[in-house]
């Protein structure tokens, strides 16, 4: 899963280094129990509210602060740093960039959602971090309007500004990625990364 994307993507972006952790394999509630690789527990879909595996998003935002970690300890300036998923990963991704102290360059969101029980926390931090967000019209497993409702979370509470945010709106994609959505994502990290290497390597603030 996902060897047809990061081909696309790699070839897109050729002088990007691609890092790919794999999540752990664990039990899921949504899975009758079994276990399967999940960054965090889930028991339905679209996520319930209330439903929130707090010591596996914990364990899985730590993971990927610690990656965040070993590459600023290599010289690897933070906003050269893009944080990119698709659904779980994608929530995890959105976590961990909201919430991280680290300035990164941006966060990639395909098929994402914001879980309801952390809002409070990423409230505690301002962010104008840019964001794509990918929705799909047809997806049932994070419905259009679910999502919807973290973006404008975002927009509203977290207040990131609109110039901020690039919002694709997909009409026949479901709970899936399409070639449209991995153009549109490759064309926002091309603009993104430009803008962040511009700014660290003129040695702005």
């Amino acid at each position: 899963m996902w060897a047809l994307e990061m081909e696309f993507l790699a070839q897109r972006l050729p002088m990007v280094k691609w890092i790919l952790p794999q999540a752990h394999f664990r039990r899921v509630t949504l899975s009758q129990g079994q276990v399967r690789p999940a960054w965090f527990d889930i028991a339905s879909l679209p996520p319930h509210p209330n439903d929130f595996d707090g010591a596996g998003i914990a364990g899985s935002i730590h993971a990927a602060e610690q990656i965040i970690l070993e590459e600023v300890q290599r010289g690897v300036h933070p906003r050269k740093i893009f944080l990119v998923g698709f659904s779980q990963g994608a929530a995890l991704s959105l976590m961990t960039g909201l919430t991280t102290l680290h300035d990164l360059g941006g966060i990639g969101s395909l098929s994402g959602w914001i879980p309801h029980r952390i809002r409070d926390h990423i409230l505690e931090n301002s962010s104008n971090l840019p964001i794509f967000w990918g929705l799909g019209y047809s997806d049932t497993e994070i419905p259009f309007r679910y999502a919807l409702n973290s973006v404008e979370f975002l927009e509203e509470q977290v207040r990131i500004p609109h110039s901020s945010m690039t919002i694709k709106e997909y009409r026949d994609l479901g709970h899936e990625t399409s070639d449209e959505e991995l153009i549109d994502l490759a064309d926002w990290l091309e603009d993104a990364m430009k803008i962040a290497y511009d700014s660290t390597d003129s040695g702005s603030s």
